[in-house]
């Protein structure tokens, strides 16, 4: 079908372009020297048309190459479907809805799934990685922009993989290595290859007449109301990002000391998980959260309508793993939040989690004051043409 609809396009550019006798249609190469060999030595077509034939092979090809792209992503997100399945079978076993299904894998291939992060882990997988994966392929089969539900789902999945061969390696579980570990790695290369060929593809953009963007772009900060909302609630997670990642690290103040013991002490636990997502918050996030803040401040970012989708799907991963073992049973009973002060540690994590959720919702909801600015000039030249 994709030859036939490459081999119907070519059809069409030589026949607008070219003399019925100097182009051959049986020919199985498609190619514009194949298609009309005259064109490929510029005989059959003066400079205007040379130009215009050239510009449309060019699409062709680049469409081809989407449609390529498009095909990989659907048997990898057919691959993670499974994966899913398998995430949410271990989470309903090790809850007591299911039982017998993964004893032999759990305790002879990956011990550390039944540790509460990994319950957690794949909880989050089985339902949103899974409910993600589904939409994305009906929404490529029916011919819908996915782009951004997969950005998210990249960005979840990629931090959940960092999060869970760095914890396996640099925790408890890390020295009696099974073989099953290392089918972690191609998950965290492909998804990876996934995100790059991701953001290779064109971005969903509205469509905005260049005066609206012009009038959104010069109102300053303070009259934006929910932009200097979402700064504030940004230096907020960057004050508490920073200090979590000091506390994981063993600060020696006081007030260091007294939040690990008092209010997150699921930090110290051995199984490493909760220390190496502190660091990923640390090393990754913290510079995205300060590189969002600028988006907000700058006008013509359009690098915000991709990376704030990402930083969702990863903090929200992150954050559901990390507050979900902090309160989970099979964490043991010192390492979890004590009764006194739950409210306060849930809360304050919840509103880290919403802050780049919302401001993603955000960026993608109104692209205004993320676009590229149109020159004057060209701006005043289309109104004339119009």
């Amino acid at each position: 079908m994709l030859a036939t609809s490459l081999l119907s396009r070519w059809t069409a550019i030589k026949s607008a372009l070219c003399d019925q006798s100097m182009c051959d249609l049986s020919s199985s190469k498609v190619s514009p020297a194949s298609i009309c060999p005259a064109a490929s030595t510029n005989a059959c077509l003066n400079p205007k048309e040379r130009r215009l034939f050239h510009l449309g092979t060019r699409n062709l090809w680049s469409e081809g190459r989407m449609i390529g792209i498009h095909l990989h992503l659907d048997n990898l997100f057919a691959v993670f479907s499974f994966t899913s399945v398998v995430s949410i079978t271990n989470a309903l076993q090790h809850h007591g809805f299911i039982k017998g299904f993964m004893d032999f894998y759990i305790s002879k291939g990956e011990p550390y799934l039944s540790t509460a992060h990994g319950i957690m882990m794949s909880f989050w997988d089985g339902v949103l990685h899974y409910g993600l994966l589904l939409v994305m392929v009906h929404r490529m089969t029916a011919g819908k922009p996915f782009r951004s539900l997969a950005l998210v789902w990249a960005g979840s999945m990629m931090a959940s993989q960092i999060v869970l061969i760095t914890g396996i390696v640099v925790g408890k579980y890390g020295k009696n290595l099974l073989p099953a570990f290392w089918r972690n790695a191609p998950s965290l290369f492909l998804t990876i290859w996934a995100a790059a060929k991701l953001f290779n593809r064109p971005r969903e953009l509205s469509i905005i007449p260049a005066d609206k963007v012009e009038v959104e772009q010069k109102k300053a900060l303070l009259f934006r109301p929910t932009d200097l909302l979402l700064t504030l609630g940004l230096i907020g997670s960057i004050i508490f990002t920073a200090f979590r990642g000091v506390v994981v690290l063993e600060c020696s103040l006081d007030f260091c000391f007294t939040y690990i013991f008092q209010y997150e002490p699921y930090m110290k636990d051995s199984v490493g998980f909760p220390k190496v997502t502190m660091l990923v918050f640390l090393f990754y996030v913290l510079p995205l959260l300060m590189a969002c803040v600028y988006g907000l401040h700058a006008p013509g970012c359009t690098w915000m309508l991709d990376w704030t989708l990402v930083l969702a799907g990863a903090v929200a991963q992150m954050q559901w793993t990390h507050l979900g073992s902090s309160v989970h049973s099979r964490t043991p009973f010192t390492y979890r939040i004590p009764r006194d002060e739950w409210r306060q540690v849930v809360t304050l994590n919840l509103l880290y989690t919403a802050v780049p959720v919302l401001l993603a919702v955000r960026c993608y909801m109104d692209q205004t004051f993320f676009m590229k600015s149109v020159p004057q000039e060209q701006a005043s030249n289309g109104k004339k043409k119009n």
